[in-house]
């Protein structure tokens, strides 16, 4: 077969654009997928004990966006689940993002009452504040709730997360933890927000169910494709390709990390299962203090499952070595000033290239939820592809 595309990665980037040309502009495309399984981070599977649970740790879907919604509805149908977080603070579960009522758990009743009257008059009802931000007011009363929040849900939680302290983080990622001047225990306030009923797996498989698509697993890109730096060209299978690439891998490591390798964040999980029907009140439990894990999930809560047992997992971060096989996977950039300077270095060679196309959080070295990555991918296809 003559392909008309290479896809780089099977994750969600990869799959929305292979499924895009493939059924609206009938082309040919090879995907090559590195790992065993299509569907990148998303991936799900039954363990042993008949648990539906999410290999690289929990995804609940959500978004603002009628149409990337209604995309996605054409390959599933959903379990409209409504995800709450809670956090182990000084003893007891709270609900997390830290918001009025976590304020009226954790203080005396008369004081929650007066700091929230002060939330409100300074911000308004149901805004989001970042920390930082809110640790800039001048009145001395929200200056202690301000370094209380701080202390006890965000400080440890997110050395643990990333390594370095919230002040050592671009804002985009301390703002993504906000305090939230609200009565709601919703993790996300988006419009639409739901679990796929048959799991994301489900959702790839019907995604890229087209003759014009053919996936190689368990096969590195650089085994089957040269780039030669020196003329920018493509070679297939030793043969030039003349056809368009979609790189959704590491930016750096498609240059062969010339100007050295971009940090990530990487994660261990540890599953277990308990002989009870839910080991815990909510779909996760933070940790910001107690223990080296962050978090707790239980995929029961999130996908609505009927079973006599359950199936946790614990999420320990790790610093990502992609020489140690435990540590090899990038999940999260890092964005800091000096790595998005290396990643401008990269960036700038992608010029070279007219017929090649990165996309995603590897290939873009950003923060995605799944929401941004169809839209992202979307956009492209209607911008760059679509004829």
């Amino acid at each position: 077969m003559i392909f008309d595309y290479i896809i780089v990665g099977a994750g969600l980037a990869g799959s929305v654009l292979a499924e895009r040309i493939a059924n609206k502009l009938d082309k040919k495309v090879l995907i090559i997928e590195k790992r065993g399984h299509i569907g990148g981070n998303c991936y799900d599977h039954y363990d042993e004990n008949g648990i539906l649970v999410h290999k690289y740790g929990p995804h609940i879907f959500n978004t603002d966006s009628k149409e990337i919604w209604n995309y996605l509805s054409k390959f599933t149908e959903w379990y409209l689940y409504k995800h709450e977080v809670l956090g182990f603070i000084d003893g007891k579960n709270v609900p997390i993002p830290f918001n009025l009522n976590t304020l009226k758990e954790l203080l005396p009743e008369s004081k929650a009452r007066e700091l929230k009257e002060k939330l409100v008059d300074k911000f308004g009802y149901n805004v989001k504040i970042p920390i930082l931000e809110l640790k800039e007011v001048e009145d001395e009363d929200l200056k202690r709730l301000t370094d209380f929040i701080y202390q006890k849900i965000f400080l440890n939680y997110t050395v643990k997360q990333w390594g370095m302290k919230p002040e050592e983080l671009d804002p985009s990622v301390t703002g993504r933890v906000p305090v939230f001047i609200s009565n709601d225990n919703r993790y996300f306030q988006n419009s639409y927000q739901g679990m796929p009923k048959e799991g994301y797996t489900k959702i790839f498989e019907k995604m890229l169910n087209n003759k014009n698509i053919k996936i190689l697993l368990n096969t590195d890109f650089n085994e089957v494709i040269d780039a030669d730096f020196t003329t920018n060209k493509i070679d297939l299978f030793g043969e030039e390709f003349k056809g368009k690439v979609i790189f959704t891998g590491k930016i750096d490591e498609f240059f062969n990390y010339e100007f050295g390798e971009l940090p990530y964040r990487s994660l261990r999980f540890e599953f277990e299962n308990e002989d009870l029907e839910y080991f815990q009140e909510v779909g996760t439990v933070n940790y910001p203090n107690n223990y080296d894990f962050t978090r707790i999930t239980e995929f029961k809560h999130l996908t609505g499952q009927k079973k006599h047992d359950t199936t946790i997992v614990k999420e320990y971060p790790q610093n990502y070595d992609m020489k140690i096989k435990s540590k090899e996977i990038p999940y999260y950039p890092i964005p800091k000033k000096e790595n998005l300077e290396l990643y401008d270095r990269y960036k700038e060679k992608t010029q070279n290239f007219d017929n090649i196309i990165f996309v995603g959080r590897l290939a873009e070295y950003r923060y995605y939820s799944m929401s941004d990555v169809i839209e992202s991918a979307l956009n492209i296809f209607r911008n760059d592809i679509d004829e």
